[in-house]
């Protein structure tokens, strides 16, 4: 069961490419991947949940090979959600599916309560707090020591903007994965992301969620409203954006949520540690009834 299934997955206007683990007629558990990262970043809970009795599919976002290249172009977290919401239509997702993200998955995952909070019955989120949050503390005195310190963890958001930044992904990408998780042995996914990267117009794709955001998509992206409760994760040692970011600011989480900083973890917390990672969600979702 460890090993999953490979699918191509027809929906209104894409084709993704996507893991799948445990049985075609369970309920559905969605797995949406950040950057820069793939669908085998979920190599360790989708197992865990095919045992729990869920079906787990995780897609490669729009973009990453073997999912197609955008058609208009368009990465806007309102493309992403759609595309969550499509997939869950041609994946005869019901009332029971869950939907778990992380990084840009897990922004996705808060604009969905946002557009369709009763599509899933459970949501996840791992390591980005409410897209708002991150610049509550450029607001007050007191928090700007954390604002400074989030700036500097953020130079990427700029660097992405850059004509040719493509072309230094090479170099860019292992930096990242070792300023943000610390320690943890990522060879196994780079090698994926780079295949994933590897065709015409990839590289380009995957800095598109942040041109398209950060860009035309500003306002969209931090002012989304949560409408939904989700159990919350971030890893301790997070060097892409603060753990504290989530604990100081709890008000921005639906009322019923709930946040678990995760020991010995960064930013792939999902990989760091994925025994405390999937205890926590298999509490949070339960089992399929």
């Amino acid at each position: 069961m460890n090993e999953p299934e490979q699918l191509l997955i027809n929906a209104p206007g894409m084709t993704f490419g996507a893991l799948s683990w445990g049985v075609p007629t369970a309920p559905l558990a969605l797995l949406i991947h950040g950057y820069p990262d793939t669908a085998w970043t979920w190599r360790h809970l989708g197992p865990y949940l095919a045992q729990r009795g869920w079906r787990a599919v995780a897609p490669f976002t729009r973009g990453y090979a073997p999912t197609d290249l955008a058609p208009n172009d368009s990465y806007l977290l309102a493309d992403q959600v759609g595309d969550i919401l499509a997939l869950h239509t041609a994946l005869n997702g019901d009332s029971r599916s869950v939907l778990i993200g992380h990084d840009w998955g897990s922004a996705a995952t808060w604009g969905v309560t946002s557009a369709d909070p009763q599509r899933f019955a459970s949501y996840v989120t791992m390591a980005l707090p409410i897209p708002a949050t991150l610049l509550k503390p450029f607001t007050s005195p007191r928090t700007l020591g954390i604002a400074a310190r989030q700036a500097r963890m953020s130079w990427y958001f700029a660097y992405n903007q850059l004509p040719g930044a493509e072309r230094g992904l090479e170099r860019v990408i292992p930096k990242l994965w070792r300023d943000w998780s610390p320690g943890y042995d990522a060879s196994e996914d780079l090698a994926h992301v780079f295949q994933a990267l590897s065709g015409p117009g990839r590289r380009r794709a995957a800095l598109r969620y942040y041109r398209n955001n950060l860009q035309g998509g500003l306002k969209a992206t931090f002012t989304l409203k949560a409408g939904a409760p989700a159990l919350c994760l971030h890893g301790e040692r997070d060097g892409c954006i603060q753990a504290a970011l989530s604990e100081l600011y709890p008000e921005t989480r639906p009322s019923g949520s709930h946040f678990e900083r995760v020991a010995n973890a960064g930013h792939f917390l999902q990989l760091e540690q994925p025994d405390r990672v999937n205890e926590l969600i298999g509490d949070w979702i339960g089992q399929p009834s």
